[in-house]
């Protein structure tokens, strides 16, 4: 969780808050509604892009004006949506006479922008006028208790089957016309019509249910993969708590804010949505490619018992495919019962000769083998990219060059972020003060640290009468605690090298074998 959302319920709200769920959706909708209207250009030539810009400015005190959740908003709001209203419909009426004010206010040229505002200049009075009949509070539980995420999810999922109407449609409305627009073609299924809208409206079924499949399947990979996500989102923050930093990344950092961290902080959210609607357009596709590939070329021609096209091509290279099994189960049977022998309990080679001569001739075969094995590895690598593209919290590629993935770039830098702002112990402590400042006041404060300090001078006798025992071994753990902190290795005087680590925690085993190769060479 964010550290931002850990404050929200300190902190009042803001006139930046207007992407929360609890929120007035209805207005947000309004003004993004307006903002994304036919705009005409204001600006020429080159600067056209500060359009990019000067829209969002020019409607955001729209937008603003009703996270305030006050009286003061709501009238600020009115005001606002009243006038923009009545200067676009005094524009539309009186533009002729008015060229100055259409060529400045230009960008208020269309209807569901007029419409828009209307909803505005509605909302927001009403607003009002509930506002003074029932004060709003600000509910801490309200983000956890609504049924906004669900909602969205249902929604982008309806957004992604608006497919199969459309198919169902085109379905329902063959008929035996059909048969003419394929023999134009020189496509004859059958002599009889009927049989052919048969056929045609079978197939579209295949259709229709080859792309709900893929979309259902393309719906639960990424719902997999997000759980998992969270769940390797929370091991990695614990991990960078507890200072193991190559856990995450492939090489000694420091953990603290910088400017691209806080770059790719800002944008982690949105390329985090680009990524899974990519990823799950890019799924879909795939999915329906391969499940209509499966169909039409594999289990139709087995239900029909006709063009078997796939299996006489694979029937014809019969010869190749007995070589390739043989080639591979005999050399799998030769090294388990002639090259490899098994003497008291170890495993050595045996009958090295002859496996250099099996090697040798067994070469062509095995280069034959090598290519299958290349194209499965590009297939698999193909799909594993593809069903994992909507994650940013793993590299698709190698960890030496992970670097060179921008995505997840962009989570490590998002992390650093994380560590550095919400750490459980800075946490805990500011609730503490906050806390004790809103509980106790300035004499109760006096008084407390006047017994403090009483009890810490009193604590101090008591530690001073401590035997050495106890204090030797409360260093002894501190110590210890000191060497094996993954996180100090980097700021030691004498560093260790890359290989003293395995898997972010120090190799013992690295460390003994130099210290004995180093006794070894002094005697």
């Amino acid at each position: 969780v964010r550290f931002v959302t850990c404050a929200a319920t300190v902190l009042p709200h803001s006139p930046v808050n207007f992407l929360d769920q609890t929120q007035h959706k209805g207005l947000a909708v309004a003004v993004f509604g307006v903002k994304c209207s036919h705009t005409p250009a204001v600006f020429a030539e080159n600067w056209v892009i500060l359009g990019v810009f000067y829209y969002p400015a020019l409607y955001y005190p729209l937008l603003a004006c009703g996270t305030l959740h006050n009286k003061v908003g709501y009238v600020l709001g009115s005001l606002l949506s009243w006038t923009h209203f009545g200067v676009l419909v005094w524009q539309k009426i009186d533009c002729p006479k008015t060229p100055l004010i259409h060529k400045y206010y230009s960008l208020f040229s269309s209807l569901p922008q007029i419409a828009c505002l209307a909803f505005l200049s509605f909302q927001y009075p009403l607003l009002l006028f509930k506002g003074f009949k029932s004060s709003e509070t600000a509910d801490a539980t309200e983000d956890l208790n609504s049924s906004y995420y669900g909602d969205y999810v249902k929604k982008m999922l309806m957004l992604i089957s608006l497919v199969v109407p459309t198919i169902q449609t085109a379905r329902y409305g063959v008929d035996e016309d059909i048969a003419n627009v394929l023999a134009g073609f020189q496509i004859i299924l059958s002599p009889d019509k009927r049989e052919v809208v048969r056929i045609v409206v079978y197939y579209m079924w295949c259709v229709e249910v080859c792309y709900i499949s893929a979309m259902t399947l393309s719906s639960l990979v990424n719902l997999v993969l997000l759980m998992h996500s969270m769940v390797l989102h929370r091991s990695n923050l614990k991990g960078l708590y507890r200072g193991d930093i190559f856990n995450v990344y492939n090489c000694q950092r420091s953990l603290r804010a910088s400017r691209p961290a806080l770059v790719c902080w800002m944008g982690y959210t949105s390329f985090t949505a680009a990524h899974i609607c990519i990823g799950m357009i890019i799924q879909t596709f795939v999915f329906f490619l391969c499940l209509l590939i499966t169909v039409f070329l594999v289990i139709i021609p087995i239900l029909q018992r006709q063009n078997l096209i796939v299996f006489h091509i694979l029937w014809s290279m019969w010869p190749f495919w007995l070589m390739i099994l043989l080639a591979v189960l005999f050399q799998h049977i030769t090294a388990r019962f002639c090259f490899i022998k098994k003497t008291a309990g170890t495993h050595d080679l045996n009958n090295r000769g002859n496996l250099f001569l099996l090697t040798y001739l067994l070469f062509p075969v095995n280069v034959l083998i090598g290519v299958l094995l290349a194209l499965w590895r590009l297939i698999i690598t193909a799909l594993f990219n593809i069903v994992h593209m909507g994650r940013l919290d793993i590299s698709l590629l190698n960890r030496n060059v992970e670097a060179f993935d921008p995505a997840y770039r962009c989570y490590a830098h998002y992390l650093k972020i994380e560590v550095s702002q919400s750490h459980p112990v800075m946490k805990a402590f500011c609730g503490m003060l906050l806390q004790s400042a809103g509980q106790e006041s300035k004499a109760a404060q006096r008084s407390r640290d006047a017994e403090e300090g009483i009890q810490l001078v009193q604590q101090e006798k008591k530690q001073s009468k401590l035997s050495g025992a106890k204090r030797a071994r409360r260093r002894w753990q501190l110590l210890y605690t000191l060497v094996n902190n993954p996180s100090l290795v980097g700021t030691r005087k004498h560093f260790q090298a890359a290989e003293s680590f395995l898997n972010g925690s120090f190799n013992r085993k690295n460390k003994d074998s130099k210290k004995e190769a180093e006794a070894a060479a002094g005697n």
